[in-house]
């Protein structure tokens, strides 16, 4: 059998489980005779381009374990959409450095981008197989049940909140943090994981999925201080008007990355906007507003071991289902299994599946009242998280 190169490289933002996807490609790859050359192309697409690449065979086991329990993208990442020219210039470089596998670790962007590589690959006859490996902490990848990345993350959140709220206990007033989450809640919607008792934050949640008015958050607020003499709100990056535009976006610079994204995470100005707004409507003094921003991704110390587990699964499938060749270009869709226990399965699914759009948080999960999310959703969350730190009051 007539060996063939393997490039796999990590795109769009990072995670605190995304080099475990990384590893287990790696290692399984390892173990087949039908692959030589393991390369990870530095900075995704960019660093193939500039035919940028670290031999992943070199790495000792120790090595590439400590690596995988490390948060953010070990090879680097990037945003780049290819165009056609991109792709010739690609399978240029890979013909020479006898490339038959390409894996891209990454988010429904990334997945676009390695679907528009595939495509290519078959318009100009270059013979390659083809697979994304899901991740998002946003958790809207249509071809996975959950994401890898969203477990961690939402731990994260959840922690953090638990942590406002005790803050929020001792001198009281309005907290209003805001979570990253651009078209999707999930990410927000896990804050609710925080609360053990009735008083507990977050006090009120707002998502992307319902509209928000400024008229009603001054309302909710309000009865919240009223209810418990403080108020904890959990904020989606992604809120938007009965226009459908995020807030968020129309406060920032207008800056778009090349998939035509524009930037709202790295700014409080959402935060601001809406501390001035209970300032100036609702008569509270002390408000304070929070943007996790970045720290959601790649915080070390606190991922999800389910998270971490099924993150390397998603790679380890990944390259398996190359090798069976069934499906030349493809990505790994992570399906929960219908039993009491939690339980999943990693399938094989066309690329296309996860490609460029995104899902929503399902109406079941939300709550009526459009301020607070549901216990089917708990339920959902849970075993994704993994249990929580306690924290006890008077």
């Amino acid at each position: 059998m007539k060996k063939l190169n393997m490039v796999i490289a990590q795109s769009g933002g990072p995670s605190m489980v995304i080099n475990e996807s990384l590893v287990g490609a790696v290692i399984e790859a390892k173990k087949s005779p039908a692959i030589g050359k393991i390369l990870g192309a530095r900075h995704g697409i960019v660093g193939i381009l500039g035919n940028d690449y670290i031999d992943l065979r070199k790495p000792s086991a120790k090595k590439l374990e400590a690596i995988a329990e490390t948060p953010s993208s070990a090879l680097g990442s990037c945003r780049k959409k290819p165009d056609a020219n991109d792709c010739r210039a690609i399978f240029e470089r890979f013909r020479k450095l006898g490339v038959g596998y390409f894996f891209y670790i990454g988010g429904n962007d990334s997945a676009d981008a390695a679907r528009i590589v595939a495509e290519e690959a078959e318009k100009e006859n270059y013979p390659l197989v083809v697979y994304h490996i899901p991740k998002t902490i946003d958790n809207d990848l249509r071809s996975c049940d959950h994401t890898p990345g969203f477990g961690s993350a939402a731990r994260f959140v959840a922690t953090a909140i638990m942590g406002d709220d005790l803050d929020n206990r001792a001198l009281e007033g309005v907290k209003i943090d805001v979570i990253m989450g651009r078209d999707a809640g999930f990410l927000t919607a896990a804050s609710a994981l925080a609360r053990r008792r009735e008083d507990d934050a977050p006090h009120l949640i707002y998502l992307p999925e319902v509209p928000f008015s400024e008229e009603k958050f001054v309302k909710d607020v309000k009865a919240a201080m009223k209810k418990f003499g403080r108020c904890v709100c959990a904020v989606s990056e992604g809120i938007r008007g009965k226009d459908g535009v995020p807030i968020g976006a129309k406060l920032g610079s207008g800056e778009k990355d090349s998939h035509g994204n524009v930037q709202m995470s790295g700014s409080g100005a959402l935060g601001d906007a809406l501390a001035k707004l209970l300032k100036d409507k609702a008569g509270v003094k002390r408000v304070r507003a929070d943007t996790f921003g970045y720290l959601q991704r790649s915080f070390p110390g606190i991922a999800s071991k389910t998270d971490q587990a099924e993150a390397r699964m998603a790679g380890v499938a990944a390259v398996r289902a190359a090798l069976k060749g069934d499906l030349k270009k493809g990505t790994i869709a992570i399906v929960r299994e219908s039993s009491k226990k939690y339980n999943v399965a990693f399938a094989p699914v066309p690329i296309a599946d996860a490609a460029k759009y995104t899902r929503s948080v399902p109406k079941e999960f939300i709550a009526k009242n459009g301020r607070d999310v549901t216990d089917a959703f708990l339920e959902y969350a849970r075993p994704i998280v993994g249990e929580l730190p306690k924290c006890e009051i008077f």
